[in-house]
């Protein structure tokens, strides 16, 4: 800029005074430029919101009309992308109230309750991992492990995903998908690259690439905390059944933890199967071996205080969860709390911690502070408020009534059909429709009243709607953990829809397995919801 555009005289003006620009004759007229896609995506929600009103008419009351009318203006609003999604998921706090459906008050509590606080204490630990690099330490570790002398690259890969799969058992797939890929691409950065590659070492590229990608998704099933859809399953279970036995984290482990292992080894099976073969040890081995691995970790320092005292919040976190409410027989710690407590109490008490004990790096510094806490993921956050309000709406407004008659034709629906069918459904629009959290937000309230037609446990079609809603393995844009594969370079389309084709059948066979044997047992779906 030139120096002479500003002044020391008070008198002047704060911003440089410069000549009107003119209007150029060749700018697009206004009527041109309000015509575009996006404004016409924009305007979709209220023109569906207007024809439901104008033209449907339910025996209920007005208030079911009335929602269902809100459903198609959000999620126009989403499947388009006419308005960024956090943004709409705030929808539901002026569409509620303007249409009758609830009060300001009640739908503002949806986007604060305790699997809220859940996520928000569990997404400050995420931050305190990565602020001092733990998860890197961890990942170079346990790949030591596995790498094998000379290498062995089913076991490296093996490594690799088990690696990711854990991390993402804490903390949401997409996070721990970014902080692991830059780990295994710097493990792939020793070998050769560009057209005179080999293709052995290609097809192993694309192995660890792929492993990581599909191995956050399917860590991230066991645990609540893992991804925003176990969360929104069990927060319209609740809102729905306020009386029955809520999902826990301990509940919820105790099958998403033998579920996403059984998928973990078809996912591990399938890259070898594709992608390495009996030359591979060979070809990886003038490039790959220990002494790179160990080079990354001496970078990297021993361990200090801070790391240590994160990793101790992280695993007291960890174990309270699990023993809060552990059997009948054995109630946990909560009991003593009269129930009071939940999983979200125990996420922020620790994440509270944080912010007390010192680092002993600097004088007064805390493990964390205000600062870090700016990355926080508030979109899924509020994208969880909203999938709680429309449960919420749904029940209150009398639509969950009017849905559940018009599906009385599924009565005679047998379940060993359906819960597939499920599965399925809810796969190929997460893959093809819209996200993962916001395919189970649009058909878990579905699902609740199939359950309620055909007369078996709702759980018995929500899981599988839930689970299904995750296998999005086959289009790059289907999810966040696909981009951040896919635009390493390492992998295309076609390896993609090749490997998650095998994949998300294998994991439909699983759950299909899984849900009437350890679900009936874990879950009581063979008993009355109360």
């Amino acid at each position: 800029m030139d120096g002479d555009q500003y002044s020391d005289d008070p008198k002047s003006p704060l911003l440089p005074v410069s000549d009107p620009i003119e209007p150029s004759s060749s700018s697009t007229s206004p009527l041109k430029s309000l015509a575009t896609l996006k404004n016409f995506f924009v305007l979709l929600g209220p023109l569906l919101c207007a024809v439901i009103c104008v033209c449907v008419r339910f025996d209920g009351p007005v208030s079911s009309r009335n929602m269902l009318a809100v459903l198609a203006w959000v999620f126009a609003w989403w499947l388009t992308e006419a308005v960024p999604m956090p943004i709409t998921s705030m929808a539901p706090l002026f569409l509620f109230p303007l249409f009758g459906i609830a009060s300001a008050d009640s739908v503002a509590h949806s986007y604060m309750d305790d699997v809220i606080t859940l996520v928000l204490g569990s997404f400050i630990l995420v931050l305190a991992v990565e602020r001092y690099n733990i998860h890197k330490r961890l990942a170079l570790n346990i790949t030591m492990r596995f790498c094998g002398d000379p290498v062995n690259p089913p076991l490296l890969l093996l490594g690799i995903c088990a690696t990711t799969a854990f991390v993402s058992m804490w903390m949401h797939n997409v996070a721990c998908a970014v902080m692991m890929m830059p780990v295994a691409t710097g493990i792939l950065q020793r070998l050769p690259v560009g057209p005179n590659q080999p293709t052995l070492v290609r097809n192993f590229c694309k192995a660890v690439v792929l492993g990581v990608t599909f191995g956050a998704p399917v860590g991230g099933m066991s645990t609540l905390t893992g991804t925003g859809v176990n969360l929104i399953l069990v927060a319209m279970w609740k809102g729905s059944y306020p009386e029955a036995i809520p999902i826990g984290f301990n509940t919820w482990f105790f099958f998403g933890f033998p579920l996403a292992l059984l998928i973990f080894f078809a996912l591990w099976a399938i890259l070898c199967l594709l992608y390495l073969s009996r030359g591979s040890s060979q070809a990886l081995a003038a490039y790959l071996d220990k002494a790179h691995l160990k080079r990354e970790l001496d970078l990297l320092g021993p361990m200090a205080f801070a790391e240590k005292m994160v990793l101790a919040v992280f695993g007291m976190m960890i174990v309270l969860w699990m023993t809060r409410s552990i059997t009948d027989d054995i109630p946990g710690w909560g009991a003593l709390f009269n129930g009071r407590a939940g999983d979200g109490t125990v996420s922020v008490m620790m994440a509270t911690l944080l912010f007390i004990i010192p680092n002993k790096k600097q004088k007064g510094e805390k493990l964390m502070d205000w600062n870090e806490c700016k990355k926080l993921s508030w979109n899924i956050i509020l994208l969880l408020g909203a999938g709680f309000a429309i449960a919420d709406g749904v029940q209150s407004s009398g639509l969950a009534d009017v849905l559940s008659e018009t599906l009385g034709f599924l009565e005679q629906a047998p379940y060993l059909a359906i819960a597939p069918a499920v599965c399925l459904i809810s796969a190929i629009i997460t893959e093809f429709i819209t996200s993962n959290d916001g395919t189970a937000t649009l058909l878990l309230p579905l699902l609740i009243q199939m359950a309620k037609t055909m007369k078996v446990h709702p759980l018995v079609l929500m899981i599988p709607g839930a689970i299904g809603s995750q296998f999005a393995f086959m289009i790059p844009t289907a999810t966040p953990t696909n981009i951040v594969g896919f635009t390493t370079g390492h992998i295309d389309v076609p390896d993609l829809i090749k490997t998650g084709l095998l994949l998300k059948i294998a994991g439909t066979a699983i759950l299909s397995f899984l849900m009437p044997t350890l679900g009936a047992y874990v879950f009581g779906t063979n008993e009355e919801v109360q």
